[in-house]
């Protein structure tokens, strides 16, 4: 009886000392996307000048 309650107790305080993790997750950019769609945009805006003034430049 004495070993069944030391081993109850036993693992009751294992159990009690759970390890705590913590994790940091860093924030995530999306820049990359909406620098391509705004290149786009402008090479187009430039093809569209330069036909309409070839002697821009």
């Amino acid at each position: 009886m004495k070993k069944l309650l030391f081993a109850a107790c036993a693992v009751t305080a294992l159990g009690a000392c759970t390890p705590t993790i913590r994790v940091e997750v860093a924030p995530i950019n999306i820049y990359a996307k909406l620098d391509a769609d705004v290149r786009v945009r402008l090479d187009k805006e430039v093809q569209s000048a330069i036909a309409q003034n070839p002697d821009l430049f």
